[in-house]
Order: structure tokens, then C-alpha cells, then sequence
């Protein structure tokens, strides 16, 4: 039974003796999910959006960036931005629109601005916040006025 013991006792040895995997180097990998409840978190909090009083205008994003989202699940209701709608002329300059976020060690970025018409709107850089209740909207700043 001796020799069995040491064996078992070499191989824990050997084992524990093992590196660990180096960590993964540069940031990790954001899900798009991630990105959608940043989003939520600015419309509702910042905007103030929702489903009944007050809904929000079309929804636009920022170059390529086209994240699909449930905004269901979230309390909100965007329909898409088409810059070619036909019918009021005024649909094509009403727009909320969104960047992809930027995370850091305290929380993300995200770049957001707002068309109410064709000379009424801002844009606004805001820092979101992840904690015990998700995402929040910590503060925004004014980048842009129309």
C-alpha cells in the first residue's frame, strides 16, 4: 500500500507543480448584451424614454455599428431610423442616436445625441456606471448643440 501512496502523493505533487495559464492579455471581450443595456441605461435614465408618454424618436447608430438588441426587455420601444422614409419630411430629422460604448475601469462611455428637428438638437457624452442593479447613468455632458 506504501508504494500506491506515493504514487498518489507524487502525482498531486506533479500537478500542483503545473503553471497556471497566463492571463488573457488586453481587455476582455464585451458582449453585444453589455452594449445593449449601456444603451437602455442612457435612454431611459438621460432621455427619460419609455414605452407610454414618452416615446422615443427613431433610433440611428453611429457608422457600422449596428448592435441588435430586445429593447423589449428593457422598457423601451425604438423603431429604426430610415433617412429615405417617405410621407412628413420631419421623420427624416427626428432621431435619437447611439456610438458603440467604450468600457474602462469605471464603467463606459457611451456618445449619444438627440434631432428634434432640422436645426434643434444636442449631443451628449455619458459615463454609465455597472453596479448591484445594472447599468446607470452617472452624468452626461454636453459635447454638441444644433
Amino acid at each position: 500500500m506504501r508504494p500506491a501512496l506515493a504514487l498518489t502523493a507524487a502525482a498531486l505533487l506533479a500537478a500542483c507543480a503545473t503553471p497556471a495559464a497566463p492571463p488573457p492579455q488586453g481587455p476582455p471581450e464585451v458582449v453585444i448584451g453589455e452594449d445593449c443595456a449601456v444603451i437602455a441605461a442612457v435612454a431611459k435614465d438621460h432621455y427619460r424614454f419609455n414605452t407610454t408618454d414618452n416615446r422615443p424618436p427613431p433610433l440611428r447608430f453611429e457608422g457600422d455599428y449596428a448592435p441588435r438588441c430586445d429593447w423589449s426587455r428593457y422598457g423601451l420601444a425604438f423603431e429604426a431610423w430610415d433617412p429615405n422614409a417617405t410621407g412628413d419630411p420631419r421623420r427624416r430629422v427626428r432621431w435619437v442616436s447611439f456610438a458603440r460604448p467604450v468600457y474602462d475601469g469605471r464603467g463606459a462611455l457611451v456618445a449619444t445625441g438627440i434631432m428634434h428637428g432640422p436645426l434643434a438638437g444636442m449631443g451628449y457624452e455619458c459615463r454609465v456606471h455597472s453596479g448591484f442593479n445594472g447599468w446607470t447613468v452617472g452624468e452626461c455632458r454636453r459635447t454638441w448643440v444644433s
